[in-house]
């Protein structure tokens, strides 16, 4: 089976379940594991990535104006530029993309769209749509099934589950240790404008032995004002930027540091400010949510995981940084 996979999520669940050889084209976030990115990219973003929060959040509105104005009845923005001509090079059989987000990742529309320029293949379309942990595991088992590896997918979503399970053991018996309650946690997808953490993001704090501030499980993720997050004044501040590396988001960590609410947060003052990979982790729907709520359960727990957990996937931003 030749497959083109044009989400990072779906890339990562193929390579677990050992099928990275039937891969013959990738998006352009697909970077993990790092053979991939010698595939042909099938995708690209159109606007420009390489400037600050702010500046991508009004290319964002501005296309999605523009393309509203052009074509009323268009019922998804896209961000995304499909290569027809290299997608019809490598023939694909199977096309993996998500109807999760239209901001995020290429979408099911882009897809068909981008298909229907080409008359020589008809592959089959595989959309994910994942907005908690248990849709992440009925995604890897139905990637699984059309891939014929159903056992493995099994396989793979039980040691998942039980690697969460033995966190929140032991997370557990560290809040029976401190005899304190959970810390209120506020994880910032987005920076300016400011994003809470929605989707599976509030779960995977749960799991942590926290309390998520912002967002819903299960639900998008929800914009917020510097008031709300002043009012809320998280014991604990976590950026991670969607689609953001770690040295990327601290980049914009100076942005932060000017608005006049920032040092007024206990969290600043009190030196709980931390930095999270949110393009590899968070909020990557893929296997790596669950090393996403180990790295959470050591920010606010301190705890010794078994499974070990990558150094650049996160970091403590010092006093002087905030």
């Amino acid at each position: 089976m030749r497959i083109v996979s044009l989400l990072a999520s779906a890339t990562e669940i193929i390579a677990a379940l050992g099928c990275m050889d039937q891969l013959v084209g990738r998006s352009h976030e697909c970077d993990y594991p790092e053979q991939v990115q010698q595939l042909p990219l099938i995708s690209q973003v159109q606007i420009d990535i390489d400037t600050s929060s702010a500046q991508i959040d009004a290319q964002v509105k501005q296309l999605a104006h523009r393309k509203a104005q052009e074509n009323p009845a268009l019922q998804a923005l896209s961000l995304y530029d499909i290569d027809i001509k290299k997608l019809q090079e490598v023939q694909p059989d199977l096309i993996f993309t998500q109807t999760q987000c239209d901001v995020c990742a290429v979408s099911e529309q882009d897809v068909v769209q981008a298909l229907s320029h080409i008359a020589d293949i008809q592959p089959r379309i595989v959309s994910l749509a994942p907005y908690r942990l248990q849709d992440i595991w009925e995604d890897i088992a139905r990637v699984g099934k059309v891939l014929k590896r159903e056992e493995q997918a099994e396989q793979l979503i039980q040691q998942y589950q039980q690697r969460l399970s033995r966190l929140q053991e032991q997370v557990k018996i560290q809040r029976m240790g401190n005899n304190r309650p959970g810390p209120r946690v506020a994880i910032l997808e987005w920076l300016d404008p400011l994003m809470g953490a929605g989707n599976w993001t509030p779960e995977l704090v749960e799991i942590a032995g926290g309390s998520n501030v912002f967002g819903r499980n299960g639900e998008h993720s929800p914009w917020i004002t510097w008031e709300a997050l002043y009012q809320a004044d998280p014991d604990i501040i976590i950026l991670a930027p969607c689609g953001f590396t770690l040295k990327r988001t601290q980049q914009d960590i100076p942005q932060l540091q000017q608005h006049p609410c920032w040092s007024k947060l206990q969290a600043v003052q009190q030196n709980n400010i931390y930095a999270i990979d949110g393009n590899a982790y968070l909020n990557r729907s893929g296997p790596r949510l669950v090393d996403s709520a180990e790295i959470l359960g050591k920010i606010l727990w301190n705890i010794d995981v078994q499974h070990p957990l990558e150094p650049r996937a996160w970091q403590k931003i010092s006093v002087e940084m905030a």
